[in-house]
């Protein structure tokens, strides 16, 4: 299997800010590398040299076999990019938007049609491409941003957030169209801040925080990182979130996290006994529970444990500062 993307001790800098401390990233032909991390993590920082957009600092990066930096036009032959917001003129039907595309490939007028009509016939969107864009959705104007980036047919394919602000249904269909581009061999290097849409999509996946890639593995690997199983405990009651985190603290010896939004208290859980130990003692504090759970990791736990982790590493150092 061929490697598509390749990036060794990448760094860059802006003034005094590191936003990329020297990250190597591999991915192979019909792959999916989900990229993921907090805002400010240098996601985007990487994808956009990865694209030929930003030159590194240090280090070196090759895509499709070609080194992003002295081959930077052999590079943009091979890839397509999808960024976080959909940049098509909505003053333009969604074929007249593919054809402009083609023609900026160098298409000619009829191959440019061709295939125009051919990824709106892939995509799904029926009578749509006839029609302005400005009159679709969020998510066709996501979908026809997604095959503006395939009209040259990349063998690599860069997604920044490509589905942010869409519906359940729509980020299910972006799903099964990236999942049809992998099948025909296109690697793909996915920034998502869904962690849902990691763990269906990607093959590998890498966490960065502060520039660094602080863990990578399979979705199973990083899920075994913290091992064992979640206890949940959700409460009746907003106001006895502390109460239980405490408790389950005191419990397991372990740090819970609270989500106010979901009334919900985290833990990691070794043992089944304990939750039995739980039910008594917040049973014996007078503490009324909605629901309680014991379940495998997911990749949320295993981010919040990895940033959660960093954050608590460098909050000292930030004090100071």
């Amino acid at each position: 299997m061929s490697i598509a993307i390749q990036a060794q001790a990448l760094t860059r800098s802006f003034g005094d800010t590191r936003a990329l401390d020297g990250i190597d990233l591999e991915v192979p032909s019909g792959t999916v590398l989900g990229l993921l991390g907090p805002n400010g993590s240098g996601k985007t920082t990487a994808v956009r040299i990865l694209a030929t957009l930003l030159p590194p600092s240090s280090g070196r990066a090759s895509v499709g076999g070609f080194d992003v930096v002295r081959q930077a036009p052999q590079v943009r032959t091979v890839i397509g990019l999808t960024g976080q917001y959909a940049a098509v003129d909505g003053n333009l039907t969604g074929v007249e938007n593919l054809e402009l595309i083609g023609r900026l490939l160098d298409l000619s007028r009829s191959q440019a049609r061709h295939r125009a009509v051919e990824l709106i016939e892939r995509l799904d969107f029926a009578d749509a491409g006839r029609r302005l864009s400005k009159t679709y959705s969020g998510g066709m104007r996501r979908r026809l941003d997604l095959a503006a980036s395939l009209v040259g047919r990349p063998r690599v394919l860069f997604l920044d957030e490509p589905t942010t602000g869409l519906d359940p249904r729509s980020r299910i269909g972006m799903w099964a169209i990236i999942r049809e581009l992998v099948a025909d061999g296109t690697a793909v290097l996915l920034t998502t801040q869904y962690l849902e849409e990691a763990d269906q999509l990607a093959d590998e996946i890498a966490v960065l925080d502060l520039g660094r890639v602080i863990a990578a593995g399979t979705s199973d690997e990083l899920k075994r990182r913290i091992g064992g199983q979640v206890l949940e405990v959700r409460t009746v009651d907003p106001v006895d979130l502390d109460a239980v985190a405490a408790e389950l603290a005191a419990l397991t010896g372990d740090a819970p996290s609270i989500d106010r939004a979901t009334r919900l208290v985290k833990v990691p859980a070794q043992d089944t006994v304990l939750v039995a130990a739980v039910v008594r003692r917040l049973d014996e504090v007078g503490i009324v529970i909605a629901d309680l759970a014991l379940r495998r990791p997911s990749l949320d736990d295993v981010f919040l444990q990895l940033i959660g982790r960093r954050a608590a590493m460098n909050e000292p150092a930030t004090s100071a500062a």
